[in-house]
């Protein structure tokens, strides 16, 4: 599948529920001393609000954002948090060693790093003792509206046109794959006990947990309208031609409408999140 290209806007519709996971991990980060050499980064800032919680907690820190979007960091030096510094960079890429942090901060990116689990040793072993690498991913892969999705970009009128095949795995448009077209996702993150154990391989002390909101989304086709800014985008942007992408996003918004139907107050949406905070050891 084609990589992302992001749309700041579309994401940023949603932008209170995305920040309400990150505004609990950061609560479970130990008291960090808020002063001028205090070093946060935020690893996928994606368009500043994540930063821009950061500084809330944070007010004196030297507080970076990392992406690996232009879009993203253009809307975050533009409308984010204006105090901070911007870095165009590849996570899995990016050497933090020399930045010396206090702490690491990753919001819903980690899902998009195939084998990210390595990234952790090179996250802990930057950090100053005492700091912390915090981090949180969605856990919802095996929801219909991953499932579903996964399903029709296997589906014969869409498998040529996204590359998606017949057999094998292949992308399913979150990030993660596919096996053979069953609509049996395999998760691009892992089990919770699967981070502790990274986390705690490295020298850190380990608080892991995980949390199902069961966000109310207003509007007509909400959940599809909150998968436009996240798990579509690959799909969105793989279908250049617009009579294309709006039969798929018509017939996908069915079954999300199936999945998901709409009641008096709004559509219920599931979203589990797995968190992660290491502390290292001084």
């Amino acid at each position: 599948m084609t990589t992302p290209a992001w749309d700041p806007a579309q994401y940023l519709r949603f932008a209170d529920e995305r920040t309400r996971p990150l505004r609990e991990l950061i609560a479970r980060v130990p008291a960090l001393p808020d002063r001028a050499d205090t070093v946060v980064l935020d690893i996928g800032c994606g368009p500043g609000n994540s930063t821009a919680v950061l500084r809330e907690r944070w007010p004196r820190a030297r507080i970076t954002g990392i992406d690996s979007s232009a879009a993203m960091l253009a809307t975050a030096r533009a409308e984010g948090e204006p105090t901070a510094e911007y870095l165009l960079a590849d996570a899995r890429a990016y050497d933090p060693a020399p930045a010396r942090p206090d702490l690491i901060v990753s919001n819903a990116t980690l899902q998009w790093i195939d084998g990210h689990l390595d990234l952790i040793p090179r996250w802990a072993a930057a950090v100053r003792p005492g700091g912390a690498v915090a981090f949180q991913v969605p856990g919802n892969f095996d929801a219909p509206s991953h499932t579903l999705l996964a399903d029709l970009c296997h589906s014969p009128r869409w498998r040529d046109l996204l590359g998606t095949g017949t057999g094998g795995t292949a992308d399913n448009g979150a990030g993660n794959t596919d096996a053979g077209g069953t609509g049996t996702v395999r998760a691009g993150v892992h089990p919770p006990e699967r981070y502790l154990d990274a986390l705690a391989a490295v020298g850190c002390l380990p608080d892991v947990w995980e949390t199902t909101y069961r966000t109310l989304l207003p509007g007509p086709d909400p959940v599809l309208e909150w998968v436009k800014g996240t798990a579509l985008r690959p799909v969105l942007t793989a279908l250049t031609d617009p009579a294309d992408r709006d039969d798929f996003l018509a017939e996908y918004g069915r079954l999300l409408r199936e999945a998901y139907p709409p009641g008096p107050y709004g559509t219920v949406f599931p979203f589990r999140r797995i968190f992660a905070v290491g502390v290292k050891r001084r």
